[in-house]
């Protein structure tokens, strides 16, 4: 084969590799890593680029200290920023993250890497929007398997690359709940003095639900690029 001829082959191979992932959306890097060194996948989407993971990190973006509160009833009188494991167990952040109360995501020295904050209520609202309204969406981004998520995991599909896995939560009396059944990731978007909007999804529905919930429950995060 003639050299010419191999580069003009190649740059059509690479040209019909980027088309593909341009269409597809489903190219992820690794993005620069946060104030504990964690790296995070990310995947564009529409317009927006968020992580695909949840996010792990235990240091406010000026390098502070964010404590962890282990005991349900310290939890439970929380009015400052905390974070925990589900089930205060190490193991479980390494596939879901950590949950954080409201009160950090609020907090004035930044929950998210820098070149990155946590959505708002009406970046969520976009989101579900691009994967076709909130009926759909759930499903577009849901990890398409039973591995983590409880069966049926109805209408996943995972076609978004949003990979969202069913991280549970922390209620506001400090217990834990539905890991394996539900994902919950808190807005920046408060309802009034004692809660905020979230967005939530269910291993028996495709929907994405947007409801409230106290600012003293435990949510995991993604994030979303500046």
């Amino acid at each position: 084969m003639k050299i010419g001829n191999f580069a003009s082959k190649q740059g059509q191979l690479i040209f019909i590799t980027f088309l593909f992932i341009a269409c597809t959306g489903k190219a992820s890097m690794v993005e620069k890593t946060d104030k504990d060194g964690t790296a995070y996948k990310t995947i564009k989407i529409g317009n927006q680029e968020w992580m695909s993971e949840n996010l792990n990190v235990e240091h406010y973006r000026n390098g502070d200290l964010i404590p962890q509160v282990q005991d349900a009833d310290e939890w439970a009188k929380l009015t400052t920023g905390a974070w925990c494991y589900y089930e205060n167990n190490s193991e479980n952040g390494k596939t879901y993250g950590k949950l954080y109360n409201w009160y950090a995501v609020n907090d004035s020295r930044g929950l998210a890497p820098a070149g990155w904050h946590v959505p708002s209520d009406s970046e969520w609202t976009i989101l579900t929007n691009y994967l076709g309204g909130d009926s759909l969406a759930g499903g577009k981004m849901k990890a398409s398997d039973t591995t983590y998520w409880k069966s049926p995991n109805t209408g996943s599909t995972n076609e978004s690359g949003f990979s969202a896995l069913p991280g549970g939560c922390r209620g506001s009396s400090g217990k834990f709940y539905d890991m394996g059944n539900y994902a919950f990731w808190w807005s920046t978007a408060e309802v009034n003095a004692e809660n905020a909007w979230n967005r939530h999804l269910s291993y028996i529905s495709a929907d994405v639900s947007r409801y409230y919930g106290s600012k003293i429950c435990g949510y995991t995060i993604r994030c979303v690029k500046n």
